[in-house]
C-alpha cells in the first residue's frame, strides 16, 4: 500500500495541485497536523481523519507509516511536502515499515504563492530560511542570515515570529541591515490563500516592526528589487534597453 506525503499548497482548495487532489481522494485515511487537516476537511468531508498538534509529528508520520502498510494513506503538509515539513522524516523512518510506499507529492510552497501575492520577488537568486529555532540552533540560523545578506541575495523568511519568539523578525532583520541598504524594497503575506489574508510591501527599515506570525511569510529583496505599480519586484536581466 502507498503513503502520499502530500503538500497540499497555502490551503485554498484552488491552490492544490491536480495530483495533490488525486493523491488524497486515492486514501481512506487523512493524517497531518491538526490545523492541516482542518483546512481540506470540508473538500473531503467523507474521508477518515487523524491528527496531532504541534511537536507530535514523529508520532503523526509513525502512525501515517503503520497505516499505510495495508490501506492508501495520506500525510498531507502545507506547502510542499519537503520543504520544512514531512516527507524527509518519513524517510527515515521507513526502514520500520517496509510494506509501506512512500510517494512525495510536491505542492506550491509559500515563498511562491506568498510572492506571488507580493508580485515577482524571488525572479533572480533567493534564499529560504526559517527563523524557528526549534529544531535548528539560533546560531547556525544567524549564520545563514548573514550569508545571504552578504551575498545580497533576495530571502524568503518562513516562521518569522511567535509567542515565544517574537523579537526573532527584529533580530534578522539587524543582520540583514549589516549588508543591505534599510530603502531595501521587502513584504510579508499573512494568511496566503486562506480567510484573512493580507499584504504589504514597505522598506527593510520598516520591517522589524511588522505584524507577524507564524502564518506570515516574509520577503526581503536585493538591490535591484523594486516597486512597480505597488509590486515588489527583482529583476532578472531579461528587459535590454
Amino acid at each position: 500500500m502507498k503513503l502520499y506525503v502530500v503538500g497540499f499548497g497555502a490551503g485554498s482548495f484552488e491552490g492544490m495541485t491536480i495530483s495533490a487532489k488525486n493523491a488524497i481522494e486515492d486514501c481512506g485515511l487523512i493524517t497531518g497536523y491538526s490545523v492541516y487537516t482542518e483546512l481540506i476537511r470540508e473538500h473531503f468531508p467523507h474521508k477518515e481523519y487523524f491528527s496531532t498538534p504541534m511537536r507530535q509529528e514523529r508520532e503523526r508520520v509513525e502512525y501515517a507509516l503503520s497505516q499505510a502498510e495495508t490501506r492508501n494513506t495520506a500525510l498531507v503538509c502545507s506547502g510542499d511536502c519537503s520543504v520544512y515539513a514531512m516527507a524527509g522524516l518519513a524517510f527515515e523512518l521507513w526502514d520500520k515499515f517496509p510494506r509501506a510506499e512512500i510517494i512525495p507529492v510536491a505542492g506550491v510552497t509559500a515563498a511562491l504563492s506568498g510572492g506571488a501575492v507580493l508580485g515577482a520577488p524571488l525572479t533572480n537568486d533567493f534564499a529560504v530560511i526559517s527563523l524557528s529555532d526549534i529544531l535548528t540552533p539560533k546560531e547556525k540560523i544567524e549564520k545563514r542570515l548573514e550569508c545571504a545578506a552578504m551575498a545580497d541575495m533576495c530571502v524568503a523568511l518562513y516562521n518569522p515570529s511567535s509567542k515565544k519568539r517574537a523579537d526573532h523578525l527584529k533580530w534578522a532583520c539587524g543582520i540583514m541591515l549589516k549588508y543591505k541598504s534599510p530603502d531595501t524594497v521587502c513584504g510579508y503575506v499573512k494568511n496566503i490563500g486562506r480567510d484573512g489574508e493580507e499584504s504589504m510591501v514597505l522598506p527593510l527599515s520598516e520591517l522589524a516592526e511588522a505584524d507577524t506570525d507564524m502564518f506570515t511569510t516574509v520577503f526581503i529583496g536585493c538591490a535591484e528589487t523594486k516597486i512597480i505599480n505597488g509590486k515588489m519586484v527583482t529583476p532578472r536581466g531579461y528587459r535590454i534597453e
